[in-house]
């Protein structure tokens, strides 16, 4: 069976006491006991292997067998989501998260159907970053994405200038993802429109921000498979996969 893994930011010490939601989640949901190993991470790539010492009845006792770092991608992939209609933005990024990416940036673009203002806001960012946190959990991430604040199209903007590569998804762009030369390092960035797609004014900024159109196949993804399907095909030619 795969080992479980679980938050914490406490790591130090020979015993840990996992408490709180997670310990909770540990000892009444998944039922652990003595004896069964668990993986603390404080998702910036400390580990900590551990086994069970004893279950109590929201928390578990653990003795630490063994500690690691695991060193961050040297090339961070960065998906910029144009915000999607109903849950499909958190379905977007759970299947991002298991996959591998980086860094997920909520896009406010001018054909998202969706718009998060005023109360929206924290409550629609709180569950995307919940959703990464439990996938990034159930696919063994110990560092997880950074779901960063909500970016406007000026943001993306500055985001595609900084960027090492920039790539914008477009059914109309003429080269292929798969053919584009990717460069050895720095940040890949990575744009995905909404239902309705990038518009024309949005391309033309972000093309002027050295962007490359490109296309991803030959059919029409739903934007929440986009993003996924793109960046497997991003992670394959970088060796991360």
């Amino acid at each position: 069976m795969t080992v479980p893994v679980f938050l914490s930011q406490n790591l130090d010490g020979a015993e840990l006491i996992l408490d709180g939601p997670e310990g909770r989640h540990a000892a009444s949901v998944r039922r652990l006991r003595a004896g069964e190993r668990i993986d603390l991470t404080d998702g910036a790539g400390a580990v900590a292997e551990c086994v069970v010492r004893e279950a109590l009845k929201d928390a578990l006792r653990l003795d630490v067998i063994s500690r690691h770092e695991i060193e961050a991608p040297r090339q961070r992939l960065v998906v910029v989501q144009g915000l999607p209609k109903g849950d499909r933005g958190e379905l977007a990024v759970e299947m991002m998260t298991e996959a591998g990416v980086d860094v997920i940036v909520p896009w406010a673009a001018s054909r998202s159907i969706t718009q998060w203002k005023g109360d929206k806001v924290a409550k629609a960012l709180g569950r995307w970053r919940a959703t990464a946190r439990e996938a990034g959990k159930q696919a063994r991430r110990f560092h997880l994405p950074e779901v960063t604040e909500p970016a406007s199209t000026t943001d993306v903007e500055a985001l595609l200038a900084a960027a090492e590569l920039g790539l914008v998804l477009h059914e109309e762009a003429h080269d292929p993802l798969s053919g584009v030369t990717l460069p050895p390092g720095g940040d890949i960035v990575m744009i995905v429109g909404p239902e309705g797609g990038v518009s024309d004014e949005e391309l033309g900024k972000f093309t002027a921000a050295k962007a490359v159109p490109v296309l991803l196949g030959p059919t029409v993804l739903r934007t929440s498979t986009a993003g996924v399907a793109a960046a497997a095909v991003l992670l394959t030619r970088t060796g991360r996969w």
